[in-house]
């Protein structure tokens, strides 16, 4: 499923999401959109957010463990939109494969984990997500407290990067083709739109929010078309041809099967996210591709970043949606070496 067959190459590149106490049990089947490894076992866990709200996660941890083994750890999760059987499960089971412990997790009001009304996003509560996951870790008997990162992908690399400036426990960051959800919210593409037009936006939303409460019920975003007519732009058609094809389909993702609840944007335009960036410490690597058309997200965050413990990686020739799958074009061996340098 992860080969890039011919046609595969056919597929016009995918484009990006529009405005998006614990427990353990035994994942019953294999729903996810690339191939089980025989080299890892995988959990379904469940953990709770500062919030109240119960995540839903897959850990994966690598076959042979011994009992009384401490392991470094990672949680993952992105693309927006997504959910763990997508991109964050194959970064997680790739991971444990390399003998880390993983925690692919589905954000708040997403995916299988809790939250109502369903589909919406927030700065804070994504933010406060990948804390909750790091609580998990942290207690988890196979896992070393002290060595715990965390990955972002897309939407979630803002979020992880967010909460790497809060959470002093995330000893290392990974942001994989990021996205400011706050910024691209605010300012559009390429910070296209200006004050007069975003005050426009809000008339628009909060105008919405009126009617949402006076009927009941939450009016939906714009999402990924049913089908393309081949005038999207390039970001939009490669999104596509993940999200909405047999390549990346998942039931449960907004992006495949769903649209962001439309007044998700008010806190995500209102609230912006990296204010305190410049302040993380611990180690981060941000990943990006050449010609993605949200590149500029991920070098703009690597310019705040400060100390000689921060990189930046660009892949030669990759778009923004190589890195949610091509195996062949994310840097697995680059992520392996900076968690095992810095998770020690």
């Amino acid at each position: 499923m992860l080969k890039e067959d011919s046609m595969n190459k056919k597929l016009l590149l995918l484009g990006i999401i529009l405005l998006g106490g614990f427990s353990m049990v035994s994942a019953k089947s294999w729903d996810k959109v690339f191939a089980k490894s025989d080299k890892v076992t995988v959990k379904k866990v469940h953990f709770k957010n500062r919030y109240g709200i119960k995540l839903t996660g897959d850990l994966y941890i690598p076959k042979g463990v011994a009992k009384d083994a401490k392991l470094p750890a990672i949680a993952v999760s992105g693309p927006f939109g997504a959910v763990k059987e997508q991109s964050s499960g194959l970064y997680a089971q790739t991971l444990a494969e390399r003998g880390f412990i993983t925690l692919a997790f589905d954000p708040s009001y997403t995916g299988e984990s809790a939250g109502t009304p369903r589909n919406v996003a927030s700065p804070d509560i994504n933010t406060e997500d990948f804390s909750a996951a790091v609580d998990y870790l942290s207690t988890h008997k196979n896992v070393d407290e002290n060595k715990i990162g965390i990955i972002g992908i897309c939407g979630f690399g803002g979020f992880a990067l967010n909460a790497a400036a809060m959470d002093t426990r995330i000893k290392a960051t990974v942001v994989s083709t990021m996205y400011d959800m706050t910024r691209v919210s605010a300012n559009g593409y390429n910070d296209s739109v200006d004050e007069k037009a975003r005050y426009k936006m809000l008339q628009d939303l909060n105008a919405q929010r009126t009617q949402d409460y006076k009927s009941g019920t939450y009016a939906k975003a714009p999402g990924l078309p049913e089908k393309l007519t081949g005038q999207e732009p390039q970001f939009v058609q490669d999104y596509f041809n993940y999200y909405k094809t047999p390549l990346g389909f998942h039931k449960r993702s907004i992006n495949s099967n769903g649209n962001w609840n439309t007044t998700s944007a008010l806190s995500l335009i209102n609230m912006p996210i990296l204010q305190r960036s410049a302040e993380i410490q611990n180690a981060v690597l941000v990943i990006h591709g050449e010609k993605a058309h949200s590149r500029y997200f991920g070098e703009d965050a690597f310019k705040k970043l400060k100390g000689n413990n921060k990189e930046l990686l660009i892949i030669p020739g990759a778009n923004h949606v190589d890195l949610y799958y091509k195996m062949d074009v994310i840097p697995f061996d680059k992520i392996e070496k900076f968690y095992k340098s810095n998770l020690k």
